[in-house]
């Protein structure tokens, strides 16, 4: 395998198998959804993988989807659906953007800008 192929490899087959060849997240995520550890594991949850224990450690503070997926350097779409596990099993909570957003406020594109850059 020539290393093209080892990175295409590792950068597709890697989050195939980290959510578990799921792509749809259990719940509706926004890059911008806000998501905050409610519960610490307690070592002893079967199917909580270490992308799960890192992303509670991780939202110990509130923390974007995409800032998560950049921390984690995962995508999106495997955060989303990991973070949906952890919504279902009690160990995060979640917080979508306000829905009354002025869609001509130019501070929500710059923050916008500023979260796709820091991918």
């Amino acid at each position: 395998m020539n290393p093209d192929e080892q990175l295409y490899d590792e950068q597709v087959v890697r989050p195939y198998v980290i959510s578990r060849g799921r792509t749809e997240a259990r719940a509706n995520l926004d890059l911008i959804s806000l998501a905050v550890a409610i519960r610490q594991p307690t070592g002893l949850e079967v199917g909580l993988d270490p992308e799960h224990l890192a992303i509670v450690r991780l939202c110990r503070r509130p923390l974007s989807v995409a800032e998560i997926a950049a921390a984690l350097d995962l995508p999106a779409g495997t955060v989303r659906v990991l973070l949906g596990d952890l919504l279902d099993s009690g160990f995060v909570a979640v917080q979508d953007p306000q829905p009354e957003v002025d869609v001509l406020d130019e501070r929500m594109y710059r923050a916008v800008l500023d979260g796709l850059r820091a991918l």
